[in-house]
């Protein structure tokens, strides 16, 4: 019997997976899947990259579209469900606040992931001749990296001097503790903001943000986080570890949806900041449709808002967060989510396809070291310490160079179990707690080990395209 495994007895979070809507087999076009299960759940390990729809999500929708065709922009003040779009967001922040770990005057429900980062960079990066480096992970986010990049070079520097990207050791997947540190300690004198994300995107690596925040701030660096993977999915406390900014999408781990709206967290120590992008949104409510010319700011997160948000993408995100509020918080949902991965990754470790990880590092130093060893399989590259990830495991498929992880992730698909690829090696997993099953991860290692078996006896295993 695993120590992971919850009976349906001992897990009462199980009967959130009711308030979702999980697609089936059939609308996955998992075409491996008999005739007699098209219509049965497809097993969606996948909310690492979109959240499953929520149908709390539908129905809010849903009743504001009918607000929109009765009262019109009469809506803005006059609504029958007590939801006036002036106010929206405000039914928004209680429940960012509890899920970051802030007060509601540091939480803002506002913008996109990639503007939230640029308006914070805006006001929180102010290099000097001395002081002007901004340190990040090496494989950060695409869209952290050109901001990184645009920011600079707005101030004069080149990328190739003013942004520091750390990287893991030769042979090592993720970052150690003791490096960042030692870099923050080396170079603070030199950098003016330390930005990491909170849980890696690639590895699920989390970041021990309160060490690396008091690290960066006591070489007088500012410290903000990219919590886009680590939002909803590990428990916080940005107020508590004294973080100055953060920001993060909602279309993850919050189940927003495509595209939702992003939330931003300032630190009230920066309650009067000046706003150096002001726009009418963030201004006093009191006096806002009074059209004041003069800006006057919310104090604290919402004065950085600029413009009205979008009612429906708000209350598609409301939705999830009520769950998320019912089911009693990050706590509980952290203590489920430790057991659905933690089981994942035992029957994981039980496959005769797995790798161990001691040979396994070294397949990031030469390319060809499991075809020229005849190596097969997969190994993770997410930390094993479950206080160091999130609810995603990151899977490495050898032999390497997009030669064994296509294949098999288009058998998973036709299997009807839904993850997600990194070229060109990397498949993610990520059971979520809200809405996921111990029987999902089940079915999940059984057929991986069905896929792999398939892969290996076909031997159609070729470099990529």
């Amino acid at each position: 019997m695993s120590a992971f495994k919850l009976s349906p007895a001992s897990d009462p979070l199980r009967k959130f997976r009711s308030e979702f809507v999980i697609p089936t087999n059939r609308q996955m076009k998992a075409s491996s899947v008999p005739d007699s299960l098209q219509d049965e759940e497809c097993t969606y390990l996948c909310g690492n990259s979109l959240g499953a729809m929520a149908k709390r999500s539908k129905a809010l929708v849903m009743e504001e579209l009918d607000v929109w065709g009765s009262r019109a922009v009469e809506g803005h003040f006059d609504h029958p469900h007590g939801r006036d779009w002036m106010h929206i967001a405000d039914h928004v922040h209680p429940y960012f606040a509890e899920i970051v770990g802030a007060k509601e005057s540091e939480v803002a429900c506002m913008g996109t992931l990639t503007a939230n980062l640029h308006l914070m960079m805006n006001t929180f990066y102010k290099p000097t001749p001395d002081r002007f480096k901004i340190l990040c992970e090496a494989k950060a986010f695409p869209s952290d990296q050109y901001a990184f990049a645009s920011q600079v070079t707005a101030h004069g520097f080149t990328p190739q001097d003013a942004v520091i990207e750390l990287s893991p050791r030769p042979g090592e997947f993720t970052l150690r503790e003791e490096d960042i540190l030692a870099a923050i300690t080396e170079q603070g004198q030199s950098i003016a903001l330390v930005l990491f994300s909170g849980v890696q995107y690639y590895t699920g690596q989390w970041f021990p943000m309160e060490k690396i925040t008091k690290a960066a701030q006591i070489q007088g660096a500012m410290c903000g986080w990219d919590l886009a993977h680590a939002a909803g999915n590990v428990p916080l406390s940005l107020h508590d570890w004294n973080v100055d900014f953060a920001v993060w999408c909602t279309y993850k781990y919050l189940n927003a949806g495509p595209g939702g709206i992003g939330g931003l967290f300032v630190h009230d120590k920066w309650s009067s900041q000046p706003i150096r992008a002001a726009g009418w949104w963030g201004h006093d409510p009191q006096t806002r449709f009074a059209m004041p010319s003069r800006f006057s700011a919310i104090p604290g997160a919402q004065g950085f808002q600029q413009s009205n948000p979008s009612v429906l993408a708000t209350v598609s995100l409301l939705g999830p967060l009520q769950l998320f509020h019912e089911a009693g918080g990050m706590i509980p949902l952290r203590e489920r989510s430790l057991k659905l991965t933690g089981y994942l990754e035992e029957l994981l470790h039980k496959s005769q396809w797995w790798i161990t990880p001691e040979w396994a590092g070294e397949i990031q130093l030469r390319e060809d070291r499991g075809e020229e060893h005849g190596e097969f399989g997969f190994t993770i590259i997410t930390p094993r310490d479950p206080g160091s990830r999130g609810a995603q495991l990151s899977l490495v498929f050898i032999p390497l160079g997009g030669r064994t992880m296509p294949r098999v992730l288009r058998l998973l698909e036709g299997q009807g179990v839904v993850g997600d690829s990194r070229k060109p090696d990397v498949i993610r997993l990520a059971p979520m707690p809200l809405y996921n099953t111990f029987e999902d991860v089940e079915r999940a290692a059984k057929v991986l080990e069905e896929v792999l078996t398939e892969v290996k006896t076909s031997g159609d295993i070729k470099r990529a395209e």
